[in-house]
């Protein structure tokens, strides 16, 4: 039985009274479970003491290379922590400090964040260490979420009714026969009467999927589950990644047809929607039987071939009739390529879907039809109609349809989050992103502003809390997993929009959530995970109620914390959580801990998302970073400077560090080839420079280069600073500050040449008596090495007349006093 929603509007599915009752009912031919409300009440200081495993939290299937890679810590400390990730064989490859988050609302945990995106190697087993605490262990691979997009996928076909389940594709433990067909006890779903005055005749409405844990159909929950299945193909379609979900990537009996499986599961469920449609000539044509399901609660455990009971249809609703003719008119643009007569039939059904909801608008299902099934009830129905209207348009361009989303309300507001009972979201996804929808270009672009507006307030939700979950730590109610993974998908869609990498961030840290990042150190998906669900509530994978049947298969995905404690097991054995902590993995806990087909829709479409092989960013050519870059060397001394590259290379790189031109007397005497790897190119390394004792008194000085294969080089100038006498230079400097301001000023700097014989090139030296440091200059290259500058001419100002000036400029900034430099050498000599 699905979800409860975060939305007024909604109501619960059933009395819990009613299924409790229910639930201890045992099919008729299996052993009866044991009595599910024996459980002693947990008072409150337990459940908050309860073991939540290791305090460090990370995604347990791991995390993709090129992805974000943040883990929490529970932890009190008021200071960062540090922390190491370690290899499968207890290596440290990375380390650092946490950031202290502090108090998550939603949780109670006092938490702090590590962030260890920046290593990008790949390997099985890692864990994350902080206080001596490991993680549950992780990978980090490209290929991460292949087995889960399958997997995922994989759980629609054996929630199949009306096929055999082939243990050649689904396994032994999984095979069984063919569910409400007729074959007793079965009274089938080949023949199926309506409930006491809704009609007078029968339908064939076999076929489509078993809704959640039991083994109801509805029309309202199958349509916007069908229409993810087929929307996750449609986007991987237009990333160009379609062949991963194409056609024998699943094990389905439909493989090797030449279509795509994931469309060949959706097509089980389409098939089924369009049998509820009212037959032409009976009253109500067109519209939609809103669900069929057994007379009573079936009972748990019950495997589907054994359920004796009377399945019954429903009355028809509006909400049911669009979603059948949303989910039938995407039907219609997508498997058009592969089978043209369906896609035909399932825009004839749309159509007429639609014509039907227009001429009766207000046929609501009550929340009074909760005997043996969920009463899907929904008393507001322009969002169907908003979503119905789009597929339409989208798959058709005709005005009627374009008219019917334009005038609506909803056209022109916020998103809001989607569920079954909210889908106006689904009809702007789809105009947003289907190529060639014909509207205006500023309603397009308002509607795309509209998704990534949305996306950005998931995203800052997620920012502020210790978890990083997109939804409010008020959002935990039956079925908040599927609210995560809705709102993701939103975020994705964001991404698709507009290429920025926060959004597909945002995307993968949700499923981090989802995949053991989270208050209970959990795994909400069956087989994916160190400590992940097992017993999720389920007519016929109930292992917990009876040893001979089988826990729910790989990918199976549990509806997650929920506040309200909406069964007795939850009421008995989480008094007192904090709200994303209200989950048990017990089979009785229904509101916590059942499986949906709207629950592992959106997690295939995530799953499929995440497993995209994205295209590798271009690889940064490392540049040699020498620091500093200019240098004074004293005579008969030597200085040093520090080398590493500004990114990783692609390959081992040597550095070469050589004069290239003046002064002999500078050369390099150690660290002459710095080698760098991947592993240590952010390390410094030194190169020691010298300048050998001679007789001139000359400041020499000398340009080195730095070359390596696969990096882009950098350049070095050493000055000696000569120990001997010089005479005095020919020379005298104005040196005048033009402007100034709070830290920063520009000044100009005239060298006159005072003696008698042409200057044939000039270098000027000074000392900044403070902090002042050059950014730029003209005239001149000037450089700086601690507060000894250096300018030299640029060619053509090098010839200075006697008597003659040559004038520069530079701009620099400063912290503290601005006092002028008051002596200054040319050529190496001071100025007379």
């Amino acid at each position: 039985m699905p979800p409860v929603t975060t939305h007024a509007r909604a109501r619960r599915r059933r009395p819990a009274a009613a299924l409790l009752a229910a639930a201890l009912l045992a099919g008729a031919a299996l052993a009866a479970p044991p009595a599910l409300a024996a459980v002693a009440p947990a008072p409150a200081a337990a459940q908050a003491a309860a073991d939540t495993g290791p305090a460090v939290r990370v995604n347990q299937v791991g995390y993709l290379p090129d992805g974000p890679k943040r883990a929490t810590v529970v932890s009190s400390a008021t200071a960062p922590l540090g922390w190491q990730l370690r290899s499968s064989a207890g290596a440290t490859v990375a380390s650092g400090t946490t950031t202290v988050h502090g108090a998550d609302a939603a949780s109670g945990d006092s938490t702090h964040l590590v962030d260890f995106t920046s290593w990008t190697g790949t390997g099985t087993g890692f864990t994350l260490v902080v206080g001596g605490q490991a993680s549950y262990p992780f990978d980090i691979s490209a290929a991460l979420y292949d087995g889960l997009r399958a997997d995922s996928m994989q759980f629609f076909y054996q929630q199949r009714s009306g096929i055999a389940i082939d243990a050649a594709l689904a396994g032994s433990a999984y095979a069984r026969p063919a569910g409400h067909l007729g074959v007793a006890p079965n009274k089938g779903d080949t023949n199926v009467p309506c409930q006491a005055g809704v009609c007078d005749y029968a339908l064939d409405v076999r076929g489509g999927w078993y809704d959640a844990g039991d083994q109801g159909k509805y029309v309202v929950n199958g349509g916007i589950a069908t229409w993810q299945l087929v929307n996750s193909f449609e986007r991987a379609h237009r990333a160009g990644h379609d062949a991963a979900v194409g056609d024998s990537t699943l094990k389905v009996p439909e493989r090797g047809n030449g279509t795509p499986d994931v469309l060949d599961e959706a097509r089980w469920e389409l098939d089924f929607l369009m049998r509820m449609q009212v037959p032409a000539g009976k009253p109500l044509a067109g519209m939609a039987f809103h669900k069929v399901h057994d007379a009573q609660w079936t009972g748990l455990p019950t495997r589907p071939e054994l359920d004796g009971q009377q399945r019954e249809l429903h009355k028809p609703s509006t909400a049911a009739t669009l979603n059948l003719a949303a989910s039938a008119a995407q039907c219609a643009r997508v498997y058009a390529p592969y089978d043209s007569a369906f896609a035909a039939r399932c825009l004839d059904a749309a159509r007429r879907a639609w014509t039907a909801a227009k001429a009766n608008p207000n046929v609501l299902a009550p929340g009074t039809d909760s005997t043996g099934g969920g009463a899907y009830d929904d008393n507001q129905v322009a969002d169907e109609f908003y979503w119905a209207a789009a597929e339409l348009y989208a798959t058709t361009g005709e005005a009627q349809y374009r008219d019917a989303v334009t005038s609506s309300a909803l056209h022109a507001g916020p998103v809001d989050a989607f569920w079954w009972g909210g889908t106006a979201t689904l009809g702007r996804i789809t105009l947003a992103t289907v190529p060639g929808v014909g509207l205006p270009a500023a309603d397009l672009a308002r509607i795309r502003t509209q998704l990534t507006t949305a996306a950005d307030g998931y995203l800052t939700t997620m920012a502020g809390q210790g978890y990083a979950v997109p939804i409010a730590s008020d959002g935990y109610v039956w079925g908040s997993n599927s609210s995560v993974a809705n709102n993701a998908m939103i975020i994705a869609v964001a991404y698709e929009l507009t290429g920025q990498q926060r959004y597909r961030t945002g995307a993968l840290e949700s499923l981090d959530y989802l995949l053991g990042r989270n208050a209970l150190n959990r795994s909400y998906v069956t087989g994916y995970g160190e400590h992940a669900s097992e017993n999720e509530h389920h007519r016929f994978w109930a292992h917990q109620n009876d040893a001979s049947l089988p826990h729910p298969p790989a990918g199976s995905f549990a509806g997650g914390p929920n506040s309200g404690l909406q069964d007795p097991i939850a009421t008995a054995q989480l008094a007192g959580c904090a709200p994303a902590k209200c989950y048990v993995d017990d089979i009785g806990s229904y509101s916590t801990n059942e499986v949906a087909i709207n629950w592992n829709a959106p997690l295939a479409w995530l799953a499929a998302f995440a497993a995209d092989r994205q295209d590798p960013p271009a690889q940064p050519t490392p540049q040699i970073v020498v620091t500093p870059g200019s240098v004074s060397v004293p005579e008969g001394g030597t200085a040093t400077v520090r080398v590493k590259l500004s990114a990783a290379p692609a390959q081992n790189t040597t550095v070469a560090v050589a004069r290239a031109s003046g002064d002999q007397d500078l050369a390099v005497t150690a660290g002459a080839s710095p080698a760098f790897t991947a592993a240590n190119w952010a390390t410094e390394q030194t190169v020691t420079l010298a300048a050998a004792q001679d007789a001139d008194t000359a400041n020499g000085t000398a340009a080195f280069t730095l070359t390596g294969q696969g990096a882009n080089g950098a350049s070095l100038t050493a000055t000696e600073v000569d120990d001997d006498t010089p005479a005095a230079a020919a020379c005298s400097v104005t040196y005048h500050v033009d402007s100034a301001w709070a830290g920063g000023f520009t000044a100009t700097v005239t060298l006159k040449n005072t003696g008698t014989a042409a200057l044939q090139g000039w270098t000027l030296g000074w000392a900044f008596p403070g902090d002042q440091r050059i950014s730029n200059a003209w005239n001149a290259t000037a450089t700086q090495s601690g507060s000894a500058v250096t300018a030299r001419d640029i060619g053509w100002n090098g010839a200075v007349a006697p008597g003659g000036t040559a004038s520069f400029g530079f701009q620099a900034g400063f912290s503290g006093s601005n006092t002028a430099p008051s002596q200054f050498t040319l050529n190496g000599a001071a100025c007379a």
